[in-house]
């Protein structure tokens, strides 16, 4: 079964056929979806779907665009949140250069923090990073140390993805890798093993061709897998198996969870 490690199905984009989209994912081959958060607000949202959809599990954690929200406060309820059975990581959490919504220094500060609450919890984390390559890599070279986590959406040098790999880390690999355009990623992919290797949509964003420019879903992953297939010269099915093996590694989920 497909394992979709990074969604937003508390998206407004989904609010009008929500129910209808998530009731087809188990007939369609998708196994599991973590719904990341992104914002103090999309918390709430996220344990409603993961009370009502026995495969959907959430993430917890607010994205450096959001961090002028928290507060030590917000933290508090996070952690709070992390002990229910269902929320298996802390995220989405890192730095973004690009956008540039909140200012570096203050981006850095709430991405330690959350670093250091799933170290407390022995949470995985999920990362945001954009733009922000050196930075991103130092933090977790100093705060995440016996973490494990998924660079999410990878986007930088296949230099820099064997680095993460050394150190433990999964790469998410989503829609980008379908792109005529996205030969990094294509070039990160051939060169990092397949144990190494997660499925992501991004959902809503980032739909793969040829949905390109859409409403991207957890039903598109098959055309990501069978890029990935191509590129590294193996079956459908190896990278539909390995990566739901890696997917339930990275988030502590045995097969009967």
């Amino acid at each position: 079964m497909i394992f979709d490690t990074h969604a937003h199905y508390d998206d407004k984009q989904f609010d009008t056929d929500r129910e209808e989209l998530l009731e087809r994912m188990e007939a369609e081959g998708i196994g599991a979806i973590v719904n990341a958060g992104s914002t103090i607000e999309s918390w709430d949202k996220i344990k409603v779907l993961t009370e009502r959809y026995p495969f959907v599990y959430g993430s917890v954690g607010v994205h450096p665009d959001e961090v002028g929200t928290l507060s030590e406060e917000a933290l508090q309820k996070m952690a709070a949140l992390l002990d229910c059975e269902k929320i298996v990581a802390v995220g989405e959490i890192g730095l973004d250069y690009y956008w540039d919504k909140e200012a570096h220094d203050l981006q850095k500060k709430w991405f330690i923090r959350q670093l250091e609450l799933a170290g407390e919890k022995g949470m995985p984390v999920i990362i945001h990073s954009r733009e922000a390559a050196a930075d991103t890599m130092e933090i977790m070279q100093r705060h995440a140390r016996g973490i494990r986590g998924v660079i999410h959406c990878y986007s930088y040098s296949p230099e820099m993805a064997r680095e993460y790999v050394k150190m433990g880390y999964y790469i998410g690999v989503g829609g980008v890798v379908t792109f005529k355009n996205g030969r990094k990623l294509k070039e990160t992919v051939k060169e990092i093993p397949l144990e190494s290797i997660v499925l992501e949509t991004d959902c809503p964003y980032l739909a793969p061709e040829p949905f390109r420019g859409k409403r991207n879903a957890s039903l598109y992953l098959p055309y990501v897998a069978k890029e990935i297939a191509a590129i590294k010269e193996i079956t459908y099915e190896e990278v539909i198996q390995q990566t739901e093996i890696n997917a339930r590694k990275l988030y502590n989920l045995s097969k009967g969870d």
